[in-house]
């Protein structure tokens, strides 16, 4: 496994690092909206887009009785998640698969659900037109797409992306409410039901109150003994103190037609 450089890494690789669990722009809360919202049912199936570690597959899986298909391209990422999911005994339902969210069309079935979670907000119009194209693909008719991604609002928008991308060391591009909107049904994808929120990703009552105290104090202790994360995170801070105004979350589900 290669050593991760805290110095350069992307904002929620450093995150995770000093402890965090919830590294999504709203939270556990507004990843259980979602899935509130999306109604799932026993037997039926859901590709997850950048899966991570797999720990939202196999939530899935044991809450809802779903069946999961994960994507993910870190080779460390890949078999770290296929040996939670085998510890989980999930091996008949969650099947964690290396590829790219750009080239789905490599997947040969089709989903009831496709769940992506802050994978748009860092692409380009261009990459989030590509990705939403890939999704339709995906779907069955009548299908589902989840989204949870970073919102922005306000005429300092531009400048608030500038900031955002320079603090996370990654592109950040999120949208506003109507921004979201918009590129969705551009997608061919009816919009059903959304909301929005604030944005607690570093607030220390939500992670103590979504997390439990034993991470927030995790994360505190990281923050005084390493530098480097200290000083990511303080920056970081910074950002979405001066912007709360401006920076949020949303979910939204959005339909594929019925053929």
């Amino acid at each position: 496994m290669s050593k991760l450089d805290l110095k350069n890494a992307p904002g929620h690789q450093v995150l995770a690092a000093a402890g965090k669990k919830a590294l999504r722009p709203g939270g556990f809360g507004a990843t259980e909206r979602l899935f509130k919202f999306a109604e799932f049912r026993r037997g039926e199936t859901v590709l997850e887009l950048a899966s991570g570690l797999g720990y939202t597959a196999i939530r899935l899986a044991k809450r809802y009785g779903v069946h999961v298909t994960g994507i993910e391209k870190n080779p460390d990422n890949i078999a770290r998640a296929r040996a939670n999911v085998s510890a989980a005994g999930l091996a008949s339902q969650v099947e964690i698969l290396e590829g790219d969210i750009f080239h789905l069309d490599q997947i040969d079935k089709k989903f009831d659900y496709v769940l992506a979670e802050a994978i748009l907000t860092m692409q380009s119009d261009a990459g989030k037109s590509k990705i939403l194209s890939e999704i339709y693909n995906c779907l069955k008719p009548g299908g589902k797409f989840l989204s949870h991604e970073l919102r922005v609002e306000g005429s300092n928008a531009d400048i608030i992306r500038k900031e955002l991308s320079s603090v996370i060391r990654v592109n950040a591009n999120p949208l506003s409410t109507d921004g979201w909107l918009s590129t969705v049904q551009q997608a061919n994808l009816t919009v059903v039901q959304y909301d929005t929120g604030p944005l607690t990703l570093l607030s220390p009552v939500a992670i103590a109150t979504e997390e439990g105290l034993p991470t927030l104090l995790t994360i505190i202790w990281n923050v005084l003994t390493r530098p480097v994360i200290r000083q990511r995170i303080s920056a970081m801070r910074q950002i979405f103190s001066r912007y709360r105004n401006n920076l949020g979350y949303m979910v939204l589900v959005a339909e594929k037609e019925a053929q």
